[in-house]
């Protein structure tokens, strides 16, 4: 652990009894004496509090919105000039083969706008965005600054009664809060399919702040373990494994995220890295798509499981990206990508678990509604 980085929480993790494992380069918590099925259970019936502090934040700043949100544009298929002061989009930077190099999440703050991307990829990230913007834009990596997520059904009057302002934000909106005298950057976002809430605050003051939260009734540390599990089960993508640069967004089935005008016809169609082959799958189809797949039994199809299809023999048309146990399903889940034929919802298909093939179903995502605040 002494090789790896730390976050501004890894000496409370470790009081905490957190076990700590390498993750994109950081110690960071996999899960803690609560264990991950009981973590995972307790963010969907309360509030589940994450460190992620190791995910990159960086500031776009230039003369003017226009200037910065149209330089942007040019690095994402995202409508970024026609968002509003205080509300965040998701989005992913594409490559000229229309490939997600990252996903990430941008949000307008003033003139400014605030981009969030992974930690796995934010030193290419960076330098994506300053050899592409640079000098007109000012890219600034904010290295003095902490990420905490409370997630959870009971998050908005957790974090409502130490700001009323958080009680009117709908999800996506992004707001300057002042929690327990600690000025932050909140947003009603997350990574888990619940409601919730994401906190950029001064990395002095990260520590102090999340024992106040971790004081409050119905708050508990969550570790990566349950915060896998809880992404799986919303059907969100885990960037290195569902996505990457290889895969379209068309494949990834996550053109829902690509504003009308940025498309084919749209104002401001195309100008993105791969915009050809993004938009021409958009109107011809790929030969791809991720799906949700619920495998039969009690065994989980985990990363890497070949799928076949159900005809006699059996021909291999896809491959397993992220699998487990869904604690709130009550089974085995999984995501990965098959043949275009292969899927529609309901379609029957074999798993090769061990050498044994096992079946498994094309299913509908999520495997757990959301429960963002509309």
């Amino acid at each position: 652990m002494d090789d790896l980085k730390h976050t501004a929480l890894f000496d409370l993790h470790v009081e905490l009894g957190a076990r700590m494992v390498p993750f994109a380069g950081y110690a960071m918590p996999v899960q803690y004496p609560l264990g991950v099925m009981k973590e995972h259970q307790h963010t969907r019936d309360a509030a589940g509090l994450f460190d992620v502090s190791h995910m990159g934040q960086v500031i776009l700043s230039g003369a003017s919105w226009d200037a910065v949100a149209r330089a942007f544009e040019a690095l994402v298929p995202m409508d970024v000039l026609g968002l509003e002061d205080g509300r965040q989009r998701y989005g992913f930077f594409t490559n000229d083969a229309g490939g997600i190099e990252d996903d990430l999440m941008f949000a307008r703050r003033g003139a400014d706008l605030f981009v969030v991307v992974n930690a796995a990829c934010k030193d290419a990230d960076i330098a994506r965005m300053k050899a592409a913007l640079e000098p007109d834009v000012t890219v600034t990596p904010l290295t003095d600054r902490a990420l905490i997520a409370v997630q959870g059904p009971a998050a908005a009057g957790v974090i409502a009664a130490m700001d009323s302002r958080a009680g009117n934000m709908a999800f996506m909106d992004v707001r300057d809060l002042n929690l327990d005298g600690v000025p932050v950057w909140a947003s009603r976002s997350g990574y888990t399919g619940e409601d919730g809430f994401e906190i950029s605050l001064p990395e002095d003051q990260a520590e102090a702040l999340t024992r106040t939260l971790l004081a409050q009734d119905g708050v508990a540390a969550i570790g990566l373990g349950a915060r896998d599990s809880l992404r799986l089960e919303a059907g969100l993508c885990l960037y290195g494994h569902d996505i990457d640069a290889g895969t379209t967004p068309v494949e990834g089935a996550l053109t829902w995220a690509i504003q009308k005008l940025r498309r084919a016809g749209g104002d401001r169609a195309g100008g993105f890295p791969g915009a050809d082959i993004v938009l021409g799958q958009m109107t011809d189809g790929a030969t791809r798509k991720r799906v949700g797949l619920l495998p039969e039994g009690r065994a989980p199809m985990r990363e890497g499981t070949e799928v076949f299809d159900a005809a006699e023999g059996g021909t291999l048309v896809g491959q397993v990206t992220s699998g487990g146990f869904g604690p709130t399903v009550g089974t085995p889940v999984a995501m990965g990508y098959v043949d275009a034929g292969s899927a529609k919802i309901g379609t029957s298909l074999w798993g090769e678990v061990r050498g044994k093939r096992l079946p498994l179903t094309v299913a509908k995502l999520p495997f757990v509604a959301a429960n963002f605040k509309r």
